[in-house]
Formats: C-alpha cells, structure tokens, sequence
C-alpha cells in the first residue's frame, strides 16, 4: 500500500507531543489524588497503559461467557416465526439447522482471518512498521472511545424510558462490547505497541461518561459515534481493515438512536436551550478539538490531512447535535464557522504558504460505500457540493 504521505511542522509536532504529557502527568495525578480522598477522580475502571479494564484482560472468561453467548443469540424470527420481528440474515437463515448465530458470516470470516498466518503476512506485506504505528495509533484512539461507549451505553440503559428504547440500548451494549474486543484483537495483531490515551482523550471521554440523563445520548450517540462514524468510514477501504465497514454499519445506527429515541421522548425547551446546557455540550467537545493537532502526525503518515478529517467530523457532530435537539453556544453556522477559523490559524502558524481553507466543507473520506451509509443517516450533508 503506498501513501502520499503529507508535510508535517516537526516543531509543532515535538511542542504538541510535550504539551500532552506534561497535562497529563497533571490531570492523571490530580485524578489519583481525588480519587484517594474520595472526593471523584477518574469515573472508569479502565486501563488505558494495557488497553483493557481494571482486572486485567479475563480473554478465558470472555470466551467462555461473551464469545460463546454470541454463537448461542437466538433470533426472534428463528425461534417465533409467528411474530413479526425479521432479525435474520438470508445467511442465517440457511445456516438454522445448524447454529444460532449472532455474527453475520462476514464476522465470523473477519475473526478467522485476524488469527491467520495469512493476515499476519498481509499486514507485512501491505505496510510499514511506521505506517502499521500510525494506523494503530489513530484506530486506538477510537478503540479507547469503544470502552467508554460500553460503559456509557450500559450506566444509561437504566435511564431511558419504554420497553423498545431499552432494548435498543441493550443492543447497543452488546455491540459496544463487540466492537470493543474485536478491535482491540485486530490492533494487537498489527504487533506494534497500542499507545495509552492522550490526554485529550482522556477529558472528552471522561467528560461523555459524567453526563447525566439524556445528555450521554449528546455525548455518547453524537460526539463519541459521530467520530467513529469518520474514521471507521475513512481507514475501512484499507487492506487488512475491511471488518471496519461492519463497525461502520453500526456506528451508523447508533447516531440515528437518539433522534428515534427523542422522537417519541423529546427534550424540554429548557433542556434543549438553556445557557448552561448549551456550555456543558461545548465543554464536553473542546478536547475533541484539541485532539486533530495531536493525531495530525499519524494521519498524515496515511496521507490524510488532520483538519479535514476534524472538519468533516465537527460538521457531522454539528449536524446530529442540531436535528436532535441538543443545542450549543450560536448557531450551528457561526460554530462551525468558528472552528474552521481555528483550524486556519493553527495551520497558518505550523504550514508554510497555507492559505485559508474551509475545514469544515472537507469530505476527505474517499470510499463510496461508507459514504453511501453516512448519507441515509445524515443526508446531503455527507457530499459536500466542494470536495477537497
């Protein structure tokens, strides 16, 4: 696999990089020590130095417990045809006298070719240990984000209301769980070292998580998933990646969650426009922000340019917070026009002879299958009339 690979400011990567750690080394000792006085600290039990949660990786009981009650699902549609519900796939149904399944054959044939010799030789073969890091870097970003959704999906399934909202949620755990392990295995594969959480990581998900009621819809539903939206959408074309379209698929019903959920459930006037709802919801955002700079090294490596990536993903995040309700400071134009600005000024200090660019107008996902996806959730705003 051969990419143009893009012209980095070193400088800015160096001063970016000692910024991160130096905040946190701050925010994590701050954390410990609250948590130590009980007085709050980190809200997840998750170990983001080895990737996995407090306890340690448990694969033995996953498989015994997780794994095998996924093969073991059963399927309305297979078990009570009478009912209405249409829950299996034409290949599950040719496959009923044999098993219940809860992966679609193309699961199942992902999860075989990630332990496979042959996998291993292709990701070799495909890209360099320099390119292997940077897709690794950038995926763990979102792999990180997966453990947070499953805790966010699961602490909110006791909130929502009605018997199907609850039941989508508990899918949504069950799939949060999934993506989670899957992409975590798929990672380790690449044989690279899976980096820990940023720091700007660390406060957006940490923010998502102590949201409270209906607000972890805005933070999970449509800043967490509208971002995965993007990468999965961006890097599943990739050799070796094509399992990415299934999380893609997912991440796609999970940003219409809340619109079907609000539909029949909406926010009160206030809840949608009071001032301070409006400045909790950017507050929860900005580390999102902050984290285009941070990854702009390892996208670019990909040949992708981190501020169209974070303009593409703010105009989707801007768009699903409008249409469901969750307002933020001005309207979606001047925020939007806001962050474009921001992004100008970061790049006319860090590249040479850059001139003004409309981030937020950027559509820098390349396959036509995810944006196929992204348009029956999010419409016309996917395509751009100016792609870049």
């Amino acid at each position: 696999m051969e990419f143009a690979r893009r012209p980095v400011d070193a400088r800015a990567v160096r001063i970016n990089r000692r910024i991160e750690r130096t905040l946190n080394a701050a925010v994590r000792a701050r954390d410990r020590v609250l948590g130590g006085l009980g007085l709050g600290g980190r809200r997840a039990g998750y170990d983001d130095e080895r990737y996995e949660f407090v306890g340690g990786a448990g694969d033995s009981l996953r498989r015994r417990h997780y794994d095998r009650g996924l093969q073991l699902l059963w399927k309305a549609e297979a078990s009570a045809p009478f009912l209405s519900f249409k829950d299996c796939t034409p290949g599950e149904r040719a496959l009923q006298e044999m098993a219940l399944r809860s992966l679609t054959p193309e699961e199942t044939a992902a999860r075989q070719r990630l332990t496979s010799a042959e996998f291993q030789a292709l990701l070799d073969r495909e890209y360099t240990r320099r390119e292997k890091e940077a897709i690794v870097g950038v995926l763990s970003a979102i792999g990180h984000g997966e453990a947070y959704a499953w805790l966010a999906s699961a602490e909110l399934l006791g909130e929502v209301k009605s018997t199907g909202a609850r039941a989508a949620l508990t899918l949504q755990v069950v799939e949060e769980a999934k993506h989670f392990v899957v992409l975590r295995e798929l990672l380790q594969a690449f044989e690279v070292p899976i980096p820990r959480q940023s720091v700007w990581e660390y406060l957006f998900l940490e923010g998502v998580l102590g949201a409270r009621g209906v607000e972890r819809l805005y933070g999970m539903n449509v800043l967490v998933e509208g971002i995965a939206l993007g990468l999965f959408g961006l890097l599943s074309h990739l050799p070796g990646l094509e399992v990415l379209r299934l999380f893609h698929l997912d991440e796609s019903r999970h940003t219409g969650l809340p619109s079907n959920y609000l539909g029949e459930f909406p926010l009160t006037a206030w809840q949608r426009a009071s001032p301070l709802a409006r400045a909790r919801r950017l507050r929860m955002a900005l580390p999102a922000l902050a984290l285009m700079p941070y990854l702009e090294e390892d996208l670019a490596v990909l040949g992708i340019d981190a501020f169209e990536f974070g303009g593409s993903a703010m105009r989707r995040i801007a768009l699903l917070a409008y249409r469901n309700g969750f307002l933020l400071p001005g309207s979606r134009e001047a925020l939007l026009g806001t962050i474009n600005l921001a992004f100008n000024a970061y790049c006319s200090v860090t590249r040479p002879g850059h001139s003004f660019q409309d981030f937020t107008r950027a559509e820098p996902t390349r396959d036509e299958q995810a944006l196929a996806v992204e348009r029956e959730v999010l419409g016309a705003d996917v395509a751009p009339p100016s792609r870049t």
